[in-house]
């Protein structure tokens, strides 16, 4: 058993940023093997964003690895805590959401988890269930289980409070209402990026004032985006979503740093902890060129989401494109009107914007400065030249943005 207990333990330490307390871990793995019952692991989603990248598929698949070891995945859908919004590492109070907006993002939620998790082998819930019925005396009851000095403790709280900043008393209740949900799932561990940390030990000690085993927290690391530096935000431009197209993911993912290459084949992955060894010693003594790692990393990605033979389209047109200098084999036809050319020559800079290459003429000006643009496979780099338009002319912006002209009116 100690032996089976030591392997379960590796796989659930694998990219973990902690594990609080993981003597504990080990004795509810003893226990679970001892009586043939799978913990219970429970992570909690807020529907407010439903559109999943792959910063948000690292604590995915951590609950997937702890699936893939015979224990139970409960996701909760965060239908009634989610009106409220985590207050986690905001500087204000979050905009609420309505019930309808919240519904339908748990919908594209459920839709896109499964890319990650086996759905036959996971428990969906939403906490509306018990905390939608609750009455205001059953609220006070939760209130009264924590104290107002602990929750000031939390960063995000403590900054605005020494700041003045307004913190609204309905946030006070979001790591109430989240520990809540591990005291009716009666939950063995908790899973949450670094920055739960806080609601997941919420969960610990209401556990407890409830006469409960208190559960396991475990903490992800949160991923950082292909800039390598700030975490992956689809508001920062640096992020690689699950649900792109094929190229796209294989073509972000080569330009990801080489230092990050290990991280993600470590956090975004299902590639062995012994390969990933493996590849590393490769790296650090120069048998493996990082070219060829990152081509492994991006084959690996496109065929978790979209199947092998997406992985294999995707390297042949990374290969076509950017290592032959041939043209995509799909490229983007934008229509331009004659009205906005002037004697057959449009000003480079409104060309990109208009082929909705560039979201501003600014952004165009800086790409074309750094060398970003081509047409039809001639470098232009001065972001105040008059282009000539022809039909069916190719253009392109940075590694991955191409369109063809097409002339109308």
């Amino acid at each position: 058993m100690q032996a089976e207990v030591a392997r379960q333990l590796e796989i659930i330490r694998r990219g973990a940023a902690e594990i609080i307390p993981e003597e504990e871990l080990v004795q509810k793995l003893e226990k679970s093997l001892r009586a043939r019952k799978p913990l219970k692991a429970k992570l909690g989603l807020d529907p407010t964003a439903p559109d999943i990248h792959l910063g948000h598929t690292v604590v995915l698949n951590k609950l997937r690895q702890i699936q893939d070891l015979g224990h139970q995945v409960v996701l909760i859908i965060g239908d009634f805590t989610g009106r409220i919004g985590d207050p986690s590492g905001r500087s204000d109070t979050r905009k609420q959401l309505s019930e309808a907006e919240v519904l339908a993002n748990a919908e594209t939620y459920k839709e896109q988890i499964f890319k990650v998790l086996d759905p036959n082998r996971t428990e969906i819930v939403f906490n509306s269930t018990w905390l939608g019925p609750m009455n205001f005396a059953q609220v006070v009851e939760l209130g009264a289980k924590y104290t107002l000095a602990r929750m000031l403790e939390r960063d995000d709280f403590s900054k605005r409070f020494k700041q003045g900043l307004p913190i609204s008393i309905h946030e006070l209740f979001y790591p109430l209402m989240q520990g809540f949900d591990s005291v009716q799932l009666k939950a063995d561990l908790e899973l949450g990026g670094t920055d739960q940390k806080f609601n997941l030990l919420v969960g610990r000690v209401l556990q407890r004032e409830y006469g409960q085993e208190p559960q396991i927290a475990l903490t992800m690391p949160i991923l950082e985006g292909l800039d390598g530096v700030q975490k992956m935000s689809k508001s920062l431009g640096n992020y690689v979503g699950i649900n792109e197209d094929p190229r796209e993911i294989y073509g972000k993912l080569m330009s990801l740093p080489d230092e990050l290459m290990l991280r993600y084949f470590e956090l975004v992955t299902r590639v062995p902890l012994e390969e990933i060894r493996q590849i590393a010693q490769g790296l650090e003594k120069e048998e493996l060129h990082p070219r060829d790692v990152k081509m492994r990393l991006a084959s690996e990605v496109v065929t978790m989401y979209h199947g092998i033979e997406a992985a294999l389209a995707a390297k042949e047109e990374f290969c076509k494109v950017f290592q032959r200098g041939e043209l995509p084999d799909e490229i983007p036809e934008i229509q331009l009107a004659r009205s906005d050319i002037q004697d057959n020559k449009i000003w480079l800079c409104r060309l990109l914007l208009l082929l909705k290459l560039v979201p501003s003429t600014s952004e165009a000006r800086r790409l074309v400065t750094q060398g970003g643009v081509q047409i039809d496979g001639q470098k232009i780099d001065d972001p105040n030249a008059n282009i000539l338009v022809t039909d069916g002319m190719v253009v392109r912006a940075g590694r991955r943005r191409f369109a063809r002209a097409k002339l109308v009116g």
